[in-house]
């Protein structure tokens, strides 16, 4: 026992032996972590002996309860009056540094401690004043926050699973509110609900495993099932949940076995047991559905990859017969068998609404393409060949449309070409083709996912190559007679394509025939802005047909013949507006090649007036000098230089004669570089008929 007047006198002795306080306050922290490590190692020798006795568990808690004492002690005392006149080192107590400090005794500690613990629920009960208890003795053993709870939750659960198996056929049962006597069992215990309804589960998953240990539940398991779930509030999901787990996983080894047993091994002995386990195991129809769907399609997903990996479409055709043949004897009996179903009834196409709606859009499309047609048994073929296969699990999910497609036009190929054998010389026959497979591929299209209107896309698809094939040979110049159009109606016929697609083969040919002919032409100058709107009137899609670099080419060599017209004419509408729209191509890129046009054109024409004046070709002056005046009006100029002022006289008079429009003259003039005196002198010259022509007459002259 230690009381205040002891740790005065202590501090008087620390003082006398002129003790530091550091060093005094060590000393009297060791001496206390001795006092408790005699306690511990008592408890500890007492709780791990083999022949420990109820004595020895009272014991145990004694000597925890000196350590906590003690410890209770000091605490007290740091807070008295007179504490400042204490021997230092007064507090709670701490086994750091001592003979239980470190990583190998923690789990003796440990065990201190949940001995302690267990003994706090007294009456199964969690007693108020043991928790304060139990917080000191944590800090003191130095155990961190997550360990005690740990221990904790383990023996609270343990706890709760006891007060619960003890009251679940009396007090629980009897209970008219289940929810409020379990939580007010977790508040007895300090017991999180949370916790409380994760042992509802295990218990209950428990005892549906205890009760399919069998193979199947029986009517009064499921009522012990239903008390179990009523008495521990467990909601209804985590039950389903738990049947899908546990029931499921007994179901999807007996349908794997199932499914295991092949073509010829499910017969009645399988058949029964996928029935009892079905029915057994009360599972819902939809995860039943849902368990079988996985393990089939996982079988069906190897087919397919030993179908791609055949050496060729006959090995690739033989896969996917197996896979349809598993379907149709293994899987539609096992679904069957799922649902309790009749397999003497035939079983009814699962289609959707909008499904049925689109067949019936595309009957026409169906009598008419024969590869299609032979996709659907006849009356007498059906009852000879029993029901068809089941279409409710499928690889529509497992697949990406392409590869599901690929699948269907191999077989598809298959059914047309059939068995090919390789001869001598390396000839092919065809050694076996049965319209049967047409029914086949039928069951394919369904195994495979593929709707109506994907399946007759898929045949029109075939159809049109066929067709398209026949008719580029036909048609190999692109020209339409009479006895071609007839020629074609019997090939469209023969391969059963529907009149819309095979006009629109038709046309893609000739459009295409045409294409390359127009196309031809305009390389060759043979077409030009008035023939391209010739043929836009007659509804040719030229831009279709030309391209845009061929468009922008007519362009220029249209403008181009208007600046070598003569004529002198630049309609800037019709230029910059209306050839572009005509030939589909962008104003601004038209405007800037005509002004490139005319900037290069206005030039040479000069020179070439020039060139034909000195020829004496008035008229092909007068024409060049038009040129020059059209590149002007497109692109005003500045007045032109040349290096004989006569010359530009003489054209500037040759113009004149040809009588012009006094603002082309005046305009002339401007670009020539004349002035008004001497353009005016010219023109009184021309009007009394005495202009001059400088070169010309005296050539004339000498000629003579």
């Amino acid at each position: 026992d230690i009381d205040a007047k002891q740790l005065i006198d202590l501090r008087k002795a620390q003082r006398l032996y002129r003790l530091s306080d550091e060093i005094a306050a060590e000393m009297f922290r060791e001496h206390t972590r001795k006092l408790i490590e005699e306690n511990i190692s008592t408890a500890l020798e007492i709780l791990k002996s083999r022949t420990k006795a109820l004595r020895g568990s009272k014991v145990v808690i004694e000597e925890l309860e000196k350590v906590l004492v003690l410890n209770e002690l000091l605490i007290s005392l740091s807070k008295h009056a007179e504490a400042a006149q204490f021997a230092p080192g007064v507090g709670p107590i701490s086994l750091l540094g001592g003979e239980y400090d470190g990583d190998r005794k923690i789990g003796d500690l440990k065990l201190l401690y949940r001995a302690y613990a267990g003994e706090a629920f007294p009456n199964g009960r969690l007693d108020e004043k043991k928790l304060v208890a139990l917080n000191h003795l944590r800090n003191i053993f130095g155990l961190g926050k997550r360990e005690a709870e740990a221990i904790m939750l383990d023996i609270t659960s343990t706890l709760y699973r006891k007060r619960l198996a003890k009251s679940f056929n009396t007090e629980l049962a009897e209970a008219p509110s289940k929810a409020a006597f379990l939580q007010n069992l977790c508040e007895e215990l300090h017991f999180d609900p949370e916790n409380a309804s994760k042992i509802h589960e295990e218990i209950y998953r428990q005892k549906l495993q205890q009760f399919v240990a069998d193979g199947e539940l029986s009517k009064e398991d499921v009522e012990s099932l239903m008390s179990y779930q009523v008495r521990l509030c467990i909601p209804q999901q985590t039950v389903d949940a738990a049947h899908a787990e546990i029931c499921g996983r007994l179901f999807e080894k007996v349908v794997k076995d199932a499914i295991a047993s092949g073509v010829e091994g499910y017969d009645a002995e399988v058949r029964a047991s996928v029935r009892k386990a079905a029915q057994g195991l009360r599972l819902k129809k939809e995860d039943a559905m849902a368990i079988a769907s996985k393990a089939v399609r996982r079988v069906f997903l190897n087919y397919v990859q030993r179908a791609r990996g055949a050496g060729n479409r006959i090995e690739t055709a033989k896969e996917l017969k197996k896979m349809i043949a598993f379907n149709t004897l293994v899987v539609t009996e096992l679904i069957s068998d799922i649902k309790g179903e009749s397999t003497t009834l035939p079983t009814e196409p699962v289609s959707s609404e909008p499904e049925q709606i689109v067949e019936e859009k595309e009957e026409d499309e169906w009598e008419s393409l024969q590869t299609l047609r032979k996709t659907r048994p006849s009356k007498e073929l059906e009852a000879k060949l029993g029901k068809p296969g089941q279409t409710e699990i499928t690889l529509k999910d497992d697949l990406p449309f392409r590869e599901r497609a690929d699948l269907y036009e191999s077989y598809l190929l298959f059914c047309i070409t059939g068995e090919v054998t390789v001869v001598p010389f390396g000839a092919q026959i065809t050694t076996k083709k049965d319209n049967a497979e047409y029914l086949l591929l039928n069951q394919l299209g369904g195994i495979l996912g593929l709707t109506n209107k994907e399946v007759v896309d898929i045949h029109i698809k075939f159809a049109e190559q066929a067709f398209t094939k026949r008719a580029e040979v036909i048609l190999a110049d692109g020209q339409l007679s009479k006895a071609r159009i007839e020629q074609l109606a019997e090939v469209q016929k023969q391969v059963g394509l529907p009149g819309e697609y095979a006009q629109k083969v038709i046309k893609n040919i000739t459009t295409t025939k045409m294409a390359a002919a127009i196309e031809t032409a305009v390389n060759r100058g043979r077409i030009g802005i008035q023939q391209v709107r010739e043929l836009k009137e007659a509804n040719v899609d030229l831009d279709s047909m030309i391209s845009v670099t061929l468009r922008e080419n007519i362009f220029r060599k249209t403008v181009e013949e208007i600046f070598s017209s003569g004529t002198g004419v630049f309609d800037e509408h019709e230029v910059y507006e209306k050839i572009p729209a005509d030939l589909s191509i962008d104003a601004e890129k038209a405007k800037g090649i005509v002004q490139e046009l005319a900037k290069t054109r206005l030039e040479n024409s000069l020179v070439q007036a020039v060139a034909l004046l000195r020829q004496r070709n008035r008229d092909g002056v007068v024409a060049s000098l038009n040129d020059m005046l059209a590149c002007d009006t497109a692109v005003p100029s500045e007045p032109l230089s040349w290096s004989s002022p006569q010359e530009l006289d003489d054209l500037y008079c040759s113009y004149l004669k040809s009588i012009p429009k006094p603002e082309k003259l005046s305009r002339l003039q401007y670009l020539l570089g004349i002035s008004d005196e001497k353009a005016s002198m010219l023109q009184d010259a021309a009007a009394q008929g005495a202009l001059p022509m400088g070169n010309e007459e005296e050539e004339e002259e000498f000629a003579f």
